[in-house]
């Protein structure tokens, strides 16, 4: 018998479902070719669902639904409210670029994302690896969609084909991972897994083979090296509105699927996964930032400073427990750390995406850096939104990205080891690397001459929404404390049930 309860943890869930498929039907009348009542309808929709979201996590309460399926606490309520914020933010910067680009003849634009946010809800609050599958391919199924989603363009269409192919064969790794831990733990719900493995009684070789195979599929998930072959592709391919989707909110999405896996679930397997973190840390903080000096493309540029800030990220995920210790304080940190960067980083890369998308409503994609020519002369605003930005992604105080750098360093360095704080210190080197081909699109902007002296223009909620996400980049830096209290507190709130 399904109580209230059960029903309480998915409404947010249902609202969303029974709008897309409302928004699909009302679609078939909509006649604008900007589909206005389409747009407007999912906005409000998803106004409605963050707010619900953002009602449940203010809450704190933590429950278990649906046989223990779902679970509802702040962490994953947070995060399904910023990432449904961001979705909100894409349609805004990309409807435009999508009509001028003759990909809004139905509305599919607009259900298919719904339906990907949809896998995304599924995936942060699963608490069974049968539902962590689940919403992982309705995510998954919906961006191969959207990337392909320009049918007459060759270059999406390879795109997709190659998202398509490599991302089934990590959903292949992942499932096999999943099927050898439930082989040996007899379970599938995440917490009988844990008391399971906290037992001691199933053989660790055993163990760490499906632990090999889940890491394996979450660094393709979080396009971690060495399984980012498709990011840059993907990225540079896609139309650049499905770009800026395919990078901002599904990494909250992933990060919770690890939170979910690896600390809920594998927490006494902890010495093994953190060496294969620390690993792909290393991995995609050296060829992110060595690759991405050498781009002039600047999708594919930002492709893979999307791969070395991952790199931020996984150090964050894999300071928290030392010698096997749980120490409450250091993990309410290093995951704290994670979850701020991941949710900061998500906020400049909307910003950053934002600005390319209204430059390429002029008739051309603006992906190339040279694109950015005389950005400053043409339109200081813009140009100060990108400046921010990419002095953000730099770590360059006082700008948001430097505290979210800051937070995770601190984590690794007040572990105490000599490994953490060695891995502290390479994280440095390869900022100061990396900050190279972030600053090289300041100067881009800033010191070279215009290729065209035609001013830039935009609809009033694109500059609206632009300029806020640009200032809130700068006010966050300035004043992290209150984001990073939040990420904090929802972190300690999870781990307590």
């Amino acid at each position: 018998m399904i109580d209230n309860i059960s029903w309480l943890a998915i409404y947010p869930e249902i609202v969303l479902l029974v709008m897309a498929c409302v928004i699909a039907l009302v679609d078939l009348g909509v006649t604008s070719t900007r589909r206005t009542g389409t747009y407007v309808l999912t906005m409000l929709t998803l106004a409605v669902v963050a707010a619900l979201q953002a009602m449940y996590a203010s809450s704190g309460n933590t429950f278990y639904a649906w046989g223990n399926m779902v679970v509802s606490d702040a962490m994953g309520n947070w995060l399904k409210c910023f990432a449904t914020v961001a979705v909100m933010v894409l349609l805004v910067y990309g409807r435009p670029y999508a009509a001028d680009r003759d990909m809004l003849r139905g509305g599919e634009l607009f259900t298919l994302t719904m339906l990907a946010l949809l896998g995304m809800f599924v995936l942060i609050s699963a608490n069974n690896f049968l539902l962590i599958y689940l919403g992982l391919e309705l995510l998954t199924l919906s961006s191969y969609a959207l990337v392909a989603l320009r049918r007459d363009n060759t270059t999406a269409t390879e795109a997709a084909m190659k998202y398509f192919v490599l991302g089934a064969m990590a959903s292949g790794f992942l499932l096999y991972g999943l099927s050898m831990l439930y082989g040996a733990t007899g379970s599938l719900d995440i917490g009988q897994v844990f008391k399971a493995i906290n037992t001691g009684q199933i053989r660790h070789q055993v163990l760490v083979f499906g632990l090999v195979f889940v890491v394996a599929g979450l660094a393709f998930k979080l396009g971690a090296v060495p399984f980012h072959m498709w990011v840059p592709d993907v990225y540079q391919g896609a139309p650049t509105a499905v770009t800026l989707f395919i990078g901002s909110a599904p990494k909250l999405a992933a990060f919770a699927m690890a939170m979910r896996l690896l600390v809920d679930g594998l927490l006494p397997l902890a010495i093994d996964w953190q060496q294969m973190l620390a690993v792909l840390a290393i991995g995609s903080l050296l060829v992110g930032n060595l690759a991405a000096i050498m781009q002039t493309n600047l999708k594919r540029m930002l492709a893979y400073s999307t791969i070395s800030q991952i790199g931020f990220v996984l150090l964050g995920l894999m300071s928290g427990v030392v010698h096997g210790n749980v120490d409450a304080t250091a993990v309410e940190n290093a995951y704290s750390s994670a979850m701020f960067y991941m949710v900061t980083y998500v906020l400049t890369t909307l910003a950053a995406f934002g600005v390319i998308l209204l430059l390429a409503r002029e008739g051309f994609e603006s992906e190339e850096i040279s694109d950015l020519a005389g950005l400053n002369q043409r339109s200081p605003l813009y140009a100060g939104v990108m400046a921010v930005c990419m002095f953000s992604m730099a770590g360059i105080p006082p700008l948001v990205g430097f505290a979210a750098k800051l937070s995770v360093l601190q984590a690794l360095v007040a572990s105490g080891q000599a490994p953490h704080i060695a891995l502290a210190v390479f994280a440095v080197m390869m900022s100061l690397i990396g900050a190279f081909y972030y600053l090289r699109v300041v100067k881009v902007m800033y010191f070279d001459a215009p290729l065209t002296a035609s001013s830039v223009s935009a609809p009033l909620d694109v500059r609206v929404v632009l300029t806020i996400n640009g200032a809130l980049v700068l006010i966050l830096g300035m004043l992290p404390g209150g984001l990073m209290a939040l990420c904090a507190d929802a972190i300690v709130r999870a781990l307590a049930t």
